[in-house]
């Protein structure tokens, strides 16, 4: 059983077009951190001066010395960078995101950083393989182990590569990513798999545009005879055909086989436990099932928090 076992407290868009082309391949138009800062704040010609001539004097890069000068903040030059370094980062659009939403409201912290380890390792055990299109299923053995929040930030880490990224609400017992991501849910999962013909169930979140959510919608009384019906498998089929990444947030599998079948249809299964909380003899019988089912078994996750 591959493991993961991180320290960090993993608690706590479509792209807008292609980089032109060359015979060599993509062309990079890369911009200097001056021009960038300059443009963010509004800097005088007098202003840009001042910066270089202190720059000069202490050897220090220019962002720094624009920080030192008070023309610019950390998060002026975060941004600057990530624009250089095309990197999806857009905090002038993070008013209102969920706090739980650690990846996209803060990148650069070691949150984030944890998250995106995970994310290397998932790209060589479960993404990696070309031959094999599989979708991911999130699965715990209780609810409060974290499973949402993991889903969540996992799939906006994978969309930060540059991939289109779907994560799909399959807790169909108590779904909670529209919440998240703050997302109408009068359409989604259970319409799509009861045969409803329903418009906008796949919504692009804003602040990331690579990064898709399709929400349970209707919550529905009948949550395993709906993936277990072939329709499921088709709609995974589908989805992974339109999509480079899919990721599925599942019920806890005390409330029944819900996890169990979604991880089979997905092809692969990550488990989150929770430090403190998490009990040996559950989690045991989870990863067990697990085994035993055509899903591979990528790892386990501890959550602390």
């Amino acid at each position: 059983m591959a493991k993961f076992r991180d320290p960090s407290n993993v608690q706590q868009v479509e792209p807008e077009g292609p980089a032109p082309m060359s015979s060599a391949g993509p062309v990079v138009q890369d911009r200097a951190m001056g021009d960038l800062l300059r443009e963010a704040r509004n800097l005088t010609a007098e202003q840009v001066e001042e910066v270089l001539r202190y720059q000069r004097e202490h050897h220090v890069r220019f962002g720094e010395a624009a920080i030192a000068l008070g023309f610019v903040n950390a998060d002026d030059v975060l941004f600057a960078l990530s624009q250089q370094f095309h990197y999806v980062y857009v905090p002038d659009q993070l008013d209102g995101v969920n706090e739980e939403l650690v990846t996209l409201r803060s990148p650069f912290s070691h949150q984030a950083e944890a998250f995106r380890r995970i994310r290397s390792q998932l790209m060589m055990r479960v993404f990696g393989e070309t031959d094999v299109r599989r979708a991911l299923a999130v699965v715990s053995a209780n609810p409060g182990d974290g499973k949402t929040f993991f889903a969540a930030n996992l799939a906006v880490v994978l969309a930060q590569l540059g991939g289109r990224t779907l994560l799909v609400d399959g807790d169909l017992r108590g779904p909670r990513q529209h919440e998240v991501f703050g997302i109408n849910s009068t359409a989604g999962l259970s319409g799509l798999l009861s045969g409803r013909v329903e418009a906008q169930v796949i919504q692009q979140i804003p602040a990331l545009p690579n990064l898709f959510v399709l929400p349970v919608g209707i919550t529905p009384p009948n949550p395993l005879e709906l993936i277990e019906r072939s329709a499921f498998a088709l709609l995974i089929r589908e989805l992974l055909s339109k999509f480079d990444h899919v990721i599925f947030d599942t019920p806890a599998s005390v409330y029944g086989a819900d996890a169990g079948v979604i991880a089979a249809r997905c092809g692969a299964a990550l488990v989150i436990a929770r430090k403190d909380q998490s009990r040996v003899a559950e989690l045991q019988e989870l990863v067990d099932s697990l085994a035993e089912s055509p899903a591979k078994l990528a790892g386990v996750i501890m959550n602390e928090f």
